[in-house]
């Protein structure tokens, strides 16, 4: 099977301009479209043809993407997933507030962190407001050189030896605690007014958003504002052989996956196709995560099955396989008490597999059939890509899930493969170039098959 295979020095340059522009969801999805439209692919209806070769993607609330080639058997699918969130701080629904002439936005992390990270680093705000006419306004702001950024603070050490000595990494910093400064400028007004203006640095914020976004305070209940690190990807160590950049878990499975169906060109066998989806972080619910039945809608449109075929939409899920790509922890010489060195992925050796994932006796996850991995190693050893096997972390100690345990739910064939990474869930994390090409290589194969 032929495809446009991007260099390994496109594919890196295009995975940190990915990781620079879409540190959301939403400008994720937007990415992956500009991307998608660029490879001559069309947005689906139903009154498209599903010819063989025909090249569909799929959008869902701003969050959801998905892209598909024909197959030319149209009956199965060779499938990646990977999900599109990362961890961060979100601000709350009535976020802004004043204390001793200090304005604040409320915020909420999201997902699983260490707190104490994201104090004292510059943050930038991307997101969007809805009022309540239905227009909105895009923010993006702490990314650009003249822009400003935003920061939590943290106690000076000189102050905080007491806390340092007795409160643990978990306690140090309380999740209350994390909001984020927006000024310190009090709003212009005569002394008449001084009196009855209570909180003069909140009117001061609440007078800019207007001006800027033609914001109410009221609007923030329908906004979605997201605190993310500042800052653009960078290459880290003298080699230059280590990615440096905030939310690679998950985007450098997505991007990897989308670049491999985007830049297919003859008709695969089956039909192929890479599926993004939302809130993994926090267990894969809502209307955008791996749960929602936007996954299935979207098979049953693409392979042709309406609701009255249901017998044979099973037997095509049954038929259907998916790599659920997602990173795992790469071994860390440092932390080497963490691991089982032996059975834990090595940086620069190529992409994971993972048979089973989940924690505490692999409670909650998925776990792959022997039958499938050998199918996938088969894959593997043809294409002469480079692979190894991971459980991350000790027994008692490590453990984590992915939509795979969502997606076979659905009876699909679902094997964990992903990206060996350094720092998970941090501000700042590390990937190696030759795992993330070697996963676009693996995931081409992967779908080619």
């Amino acid at each position: 099977m032929a495809r446009k295979e991007t260099t390994k020095d496109g594919l890196i340059n295009g995975y940190m301009h990915a990781l620079d522009y879409g540190k959301t969801e939403r400008r994720m999805v937007e990415l992956a479209e500009a991307q998608a439209l660029q490879a001559g692919f069309v947005k689906y209806s139903a009154d498209k043809p599903l010819n063989p070769g025909a090249k569909y993607y799929f959008i869902n609330r701003g969050k959801n993407f998905a892209a598909f080639v024909i197959g030319k058997e149209n009956r199965s699918a060779q499938l990646l997933g990977a999900h599109i969130d990362s961890p961060r701080i979100d601000v709350k629904q009535q976020p802004l507030y004043e204390k001793d002439k200090v304005a604040y936005f409320d915020t909420q992390y999201y997902g699983g962190i260490k707190k104490y990270q994201w104090t004292t680093i510059p943050l930038a705000m991307y997101g969007v407001v809805y009022r309540a006419d239905g227009t909105y306004y895009n923010i993006a702001i702490g990314d650009n050189p003249n822009d400003p950024i935003f920061c939590i603070t943290d106690l000076l050490p000189h102050l905080g030896r007491s806390d340092m000595s007795k409160k643990t990494a978990e306690e140090y910093i309380k999740g209350e605690n994390l909001d984020i400064i927006v000024g310190t400028t009090a709003i212009e007004c005569s002394d008449e007014e001084k009196e009855k203006i209570k909180e003069p640095v909140k009117a001061f914020i609440l007078d800019y958003i207007k001006a800027k976004w033609g914001m109410e305070e009221e609007d923030f209940c329908s906004a979605e504002i997201e605190i993310v690190p500042a800052g653009q990807a960078r290459y880290c160590g003298l080699d230059r052989s280590l990615i440096a950049g905030y939310g690679q878990d998950d985007r450098v499975c997505a991007y990897t996956s989308l670049r491999a169906v985007l830049d297919l060109q003859d008709i695969p066998e089956h039909t192929a196709g890479v599926v993004l989806v939302d809130k993994e972080e926090i267990g894969s619910c809502c209307a955008t995560g791996a749960k929602s039945r936007w996954f299935e809608d979207v098979l049953r449109a693409i392979l042709n099955f309406d609701r009255c075929n249901e017998l044979q939409f099973a037997t095509c899920l049954y038929n259907t396989r998916m790599l659920s790509s997602d990173v795992t922890a790469a071994f860390d010489p440092l932390y080497a008490d963490a691991y089982d060195k032996k059975s834990s992925a090595k940086l620069g050796k190529g992409i994971m597999f993972s048979k089973y994932n989940g924690g505490r006796g692999k409670s909650g996850g998925a776990d792959a059939n022997p039958e499938f991995i050998a199918y996938v190693r088969g894959i593997m050893k043809e294409n002469n890509c480079n692979y190894q096997f991971d459980s991350m972390g000790k027994v008692d100690v490590g453990g984590g899930g992915t939509i795979a345990s969502m997606i076979c739910s659905l009876n699909i064939n679902v094997l964990d493969a992903g990206v060996p990474i350094l720092n998970m869930h941090s501000p700042m994390e590390l990937a190696h170039v030759d795992d993330i090409y070697s996963a676009y290589k693996a995931y081409s194969a992967f779908i080619r098959a």
